[in-house]
């Protein structure tokens, strides 16, 4: 399993999660089951659904009556709970991102350390991947994501460069779009002005974050008073929704009150800061280096 993905701050998932041995809980992202496989040991009458909407992840489901793994995307999240007859959980958990999985595996193209076709998807039956992306958007819409999710410093540059060489002849692989904007990289920078690029496109690939708007706001609904929200996040534009979530009662950051001046909050922050690895967990686990912790109790 932690050949998989090595499940990121661990303990102190369970922990925020506070678990009930009887209650309901969710893992939206199961990945290797790292998570998934503590939280049940947990569990005595209680029940844990997992998502994962990546085939991969199958293989790794666990074989145990207080279980069950979903195979869809966790914007689903309240219909395939209903569809088990599931109205309420006492927690949820989300290790957003890519899982070390998907990283290493060369032909999924998540990576900028192998040669592969230009991929990027979560979901293999997805119709839109990478190719389309970097070959089909107009040069205005490529400028607009690799600002917004990549938050590049010269996105219309970047977005000129793929533009006028697709004319000549497609870009298909990994390599080739490295080659083609590597006169563009700043000295010392390379690599994470590639994470850069490859993250935008990546995230309009898989519509994350529209798709973790979407799953934070049925968390909202289906989360008993009471229940937690555990949610690790590997990037600002992650981040930034979460805890807007939390502090503000919406993904504007806008705090809002009623006519009374009482704050229109969902839930109640139990981790004041964002909770952050040791040392000794990023070096044995570098994945975790990005990682971002926050914990809330549903109001």
């Amino acid at each position: 399993m932690s050949e998989y993905h090595d499940p990121v701050l661990l303990s102190e998932c369970l922990d925020g999660l506070n678990i009930n041995p009887k209650g309901t809980y969710v893992d939206v992202t199961f990945g290797g089951g790292g998570h998934s496989r503590a939280i049940v040991s947990k569990l005595s009458k209680g029940h844990l659904y997992a998502f994962d909407q990546d085939d991969d992840a199958l293989k790794n489901e666990l074989d145990d009556d207080s279980f069950t793994l979903i195979n869809a995307n966790f914007k689903y999240l309240k219909s395939s709970l209903r569809m088990y007859g599931v109205k309420e959980i006492d927690g949820l958990l989300a290790d957003l991102g890519v899982s070390s999985h998907q990283f290493d595996l060369p032909d999924r193209g998540f990576s900028t350390r192998f040669e592969a076709d230009l991929d990027m998807r979560m979901d293999q039956n997805s119709d839109l991947n990478a190719y389309k992306v970097i070959n089909e958007y107009d040069q205005e819409d490529l400028k607009k994501i690799l600002k917004l999710y990549g938050e590049l410093k010269r996105p219309g540059t970047v977005a000129r460069i793929i533009y006028e060489a697709r004319i000549e002849k497609p870009i298909t692989t990994v390599n080739e779009l490295k080659e083609l904007l590597k006169p563009l990289t700043p000295a010392m920078l390379e690599n994470k002005f590639f994470a850069q690029v490859f993250q935008a496109v990546r995230i309009e690939v898989n519509d994350e974050l529209n798709v973790l708007r979407e799953m934070l706001s049925q968390a909202q609904e289906v989360l008993k008073p009471g229940g937690r929200l555990v949610v690790i996040s590997y990037h600002s534009l992650e981040d930034r929704l979460v805890k807007n979530l939390i502090q503000k009662g919406n993904f504007e950051g806008e705090l809002e009150q009623d006519f009374y001046g009482n704050k229109l909050l969902s839930f109640k922050k139990i981790s004041k800061k964002p909770i952050l690895p040791s040392n000794e967990e990023i070096k044995r686990n570098n994945r975790a280096r990005s990682a971002k912790l926050r914990i809330a109790e549903k109001l």
